[in-house]
């Protein structure tokens, strides 16, 4: 048995009961369950100040936030560090972007695995969420 969550159910449970709000299948919603953990990232962390100090705990500050949502299997976050700059005076900080972003999680759910990517596409001009891979009945 499951560990007891809200109302005594367990995750077994909570699953099942849960399942019933969806009206798709599980692969559709496991697609579903990646884009929303990658608008998570973006709407959450876009405009998050940034320096050479604390890009690695944000990616990890992150990774770590999306890490504990629900059917997250695994979870990859890179900040590109070119853009980052010196700061040049007191007042002078940059933000995190959307472009700056690559992101890649990994849901599963019961045998369905989606893995989602978000990552800026040169040639759209544009940080593209997108399915990469789904697998699984």
């Amino acid at each position: 048995m499951g560990e007891e969550g809200v109302a005594g159910l367990d995750s077994a449970d909570r699953d099942t009961l849960a399942a019933k709000y969806f009206a798709c299948n599980t692969r559709e919603r496991a697609v579903f369950e990646a884009g929303i953990k990658l608008g998570t990232v973006y709407h959450q962390f876009v405009g998050t100040p940034l320096s050479a100090s604390n890009v690695d705990g944000l990616e990890k500050a992150i990774e770590d936030g999306v890490r504990v949502q629900p059917f997250v299997e695994d979870v990859s976050v890179r900040i590109d560090r070119t853009s980052l700059r010196r700061k040049r005076n007191e007042y002078d900080y940059q933000t995190l972007t959307g472009p700056m972003l690559d992101v890649t999680v990994v849901i599963r759910i019961g045998r369905v695995r989606v893995i989602g990517q978000m990552k800026y596409i040169e040639e759209l001009n544009y940080p593209l969420m997108f399915v990469k891979e789904v697998s699984g009945p």
